[in-house]
């Protein structure tokens, strides 16, 4: 099986039978396996499947992708106790045209004869791929691909009420970057990197746009908006994973994932179990992961980062300097930059009129995908030092 190739879903299904039900009598064992294989971690190190899948030579979307196939399938054997691959592949659509029933762009494009099955991959590439153009993948991937849990969590609330709530993913999305924020903030030793860390995991997000987190403590997040164990769990497990980025678990910190579980109503016994099998998973496989390879990861990502687009503003330098030429508003604004802290709507101006100019430059169009805009503020660091010294000079004398 090629998960690149088109056709890959029914091989894996003419390779893997039918599941025998009943799979996994309940929905906290289905959990903890999945969570074994990675895919709550987001990084998948094996499958839950009859028949084993070798995935040595597979790229990390490769095996992202059959992981969310596979999930999604154990879970919609568990709910409806049917295990028909025809059945689920459509029922899978299905769920996914709802998903993006305010217009998804891709299903536009995809030819009206082709299968469920060649439809499904087509959704299934698109839903892996998220920001891994704009952030370098040995750091993101471990971000974006913990996030596919929800697409998990979405199809379970659609098998057992027939449609997703709404506003059910943006409320996911908004929770679980407001739980990664107070995470960070329980921390003893806090870095300026962790804001970057959460800003990455808004660049993650696919169903809801928001600038700041403003939630101050757990009672305001109105978690008894979650109510199966499937939910509670994975946001325990989440914000474990975001303690552990400096790879040390302080008594406060550990606290703050008690007193979590405290307010969803889960048993203090699931939050140390998520502490040890957290620790055990990534001191296991640590090496294997390029996120925990670095002392401070956060910083190596920003470096890496910069790099690249210094690297990008080199190479356009001529054409991203005519074209700012020719907006006197925003070289004023950017030579401002330098001098004295931007009000909030002369920022919003520079990432607008910017986010403009980049279009017509293509190797800038980078900063247009998702995700892009968390490089500007490294794009708008260096623009200024490309301003001729003259008109930098005439702006001192103003």
């Amino acid at each position: 099986m090629n998960p690149s190739a088109q056709g890959w879903i029914d091989k894996f299904f003419s390779e893997q039978k039918p599941l025998q039900l009943p799979v996994v009598p309940y929905i906290d064992a289905f959990y903890k396996k999945t969570r074994e294989t990675g895919f709550i971690y987001g990084h998948i190190v094996a499958f839950d499947t009859v028949t084993p899948i070798t995935i040595k030579g597979w790229t990390s979307e490769e095996i992202s992708k059959t992981a969310l196939l596979n999930t999604l399938y154990g879970l919609y054997a568990i709910v409806t106790h049917e295990s028909n691959p025809k059945e689920f592949v459509i029922k899978t659509v299905a769920f996914y045209n709802e998903m993006h029933r305010e217009g998804f762009s891709l299903l536009k494009k995809i030819l009206p004869d082709n299968s469920p099955a060649i439809v499904l991959e087509k959704i299934i590439d698109e839903q892996v791929q998220t920001n891994q153009n704009i952030i370098s993948k040995n750091f993101s991937h471990i971000v974006t691909n913990a996030l596919l849990f929800m697409d998990v969590l979405a199809f379970y609330q659609y098998l057992q009420k027939g449609t997703i709530p709404n506003n059910y993913l943006k409320k996911l999305e908004e929770t679980i970057v407001s739980i990664v924020t107070l995470s960070l903030n329980t921390k003893e030793n806090k870095s300026k990197y962790d804001d970057l860390l959460i800003r990455l995991f808004e660049a993650s997000i696919r169903y809801t746009k928001f600038s700041k987190v403003n939630v101050q403590n757990l009672e305001n997040l109105g978690l008894d908006y979650f109510e199966s164990a499937l939910e509670k769990n994975y946001l325990i497990d989440l914000a474990g994973m975001t303690l552990w980025s400096d790879q040390v678990m302080q008594k406060q910190e550990a606290s703050f994932l008690y007193q979590l579980a405290e307010t969803m109503q889960v048993s203090k016994a699931f939050v140390s179990e998520s502490i040890a099998t957290t620790n055990t998973f990534i001191t296991h496989y640590k090496k294997e992961i390029p996120f925990f390879n670095y002392s401070n990861p956060v910083k190596h990502f920003y470096d890496q980062m910069t790099q690249t687009v210094v690297l990008l503003i080199n190479r356009n330098k001529t054409r991203l300097l005519k074209e700012l030429s020719q907006n006197g508003e925003l070289m004023i604004l950017l030579a401002h930059s330098t001098k004295r802290n931007l009000e909030e709507k002369e920022k919003k101006k520079i990432k607008k009129q910017l986010l403009e100019i980049c279009k017509t430059i293509p190797s800038l169009t980078i900063f247009l995908l998702p995700g892009g805009t968390l490089l500007l503020p490294i794009l708008i660091k260096f623009i200024p030092q490309l301003l001729p010294t003259a008109f930098n000079e005439n702006l001192d004398t103003e």
